[in-house]
């Protein structure tokens, strides 16, 4: 596998599990998702920017963010906020990061008409290189479903490239 390379398949109907190589340590791919300044650089889609991202990263801590569409070619995207909040459920630096993700609001109610996910990160050593596995496990195939259809793949693509692009500006 490439490093520019996502690939993804679903187990149990309802597991999306996606996988991609970075070139990149692991300690410092890891530290990507745990600091705020650093998940404001590369978070989202291309055309998106994180104007909040507030971290607490620890078990039982939040993570609620604001992806903002900056794009103007983006068209009826252009100026559209889209909440997040996700829950770090367990940590254990720098093979792993458990949180539970849900759509929100400004305050951080989570909004409980659009699906949640557990995420588990996993982020192996390759000597020099890591291997990122996440497994997004929703609670039903419908759920699934609903994320996919809102185009969460090219979603998470594009984030994945631009976490590559940070990582390369970062060695």
């Amino acid at each position: 596998m490439t490093s520019n390379t996502l690939t993804s398949r679903v187990e149990n109907d309802r597991v999306l599990v996606l996988e991609r190589e970075f070139d990149a340590p692991r300690e410092l791919v890891f530290t990507m998702f745990k600091d705020s300044e650093h998940l404001k650089q590369w978070w989202g889609p291309r055309g998106w920017e994180l104007p909040v991202c507030n971290v607490d990263f620890r078990p039982g801590g939040v993570w609620h963010y604001c992806m903002k569409c900056a794009d103007k070619g983006q068209g009826e995207y252009f100026g559209m906020e889209s909440w997040g909040k996700g829950v770090y459920k367990e940590i254990i630096e720098p093979e792993k990061i458990i949180y539970v993700d849900s759509f929100s609001d400004p305050e951080g109610n989570t909004n409980e008409d659009m699906p949640s996910t557990t995420n588990t990160l996993e982020f192996i050593d390759l000597g020099g290189r890591t291997k990122l596995v996440n497994r997004a496990e929703y609670a039903s195939e419908e759920a699934l479903k609903t994320v996919t259809d809102m185009g969460m793949i090219e979603g998470i693509t594009e984030t994945w490239n631009r976490l590559e692009e940070g990582l390369q500006q970062m060695k």
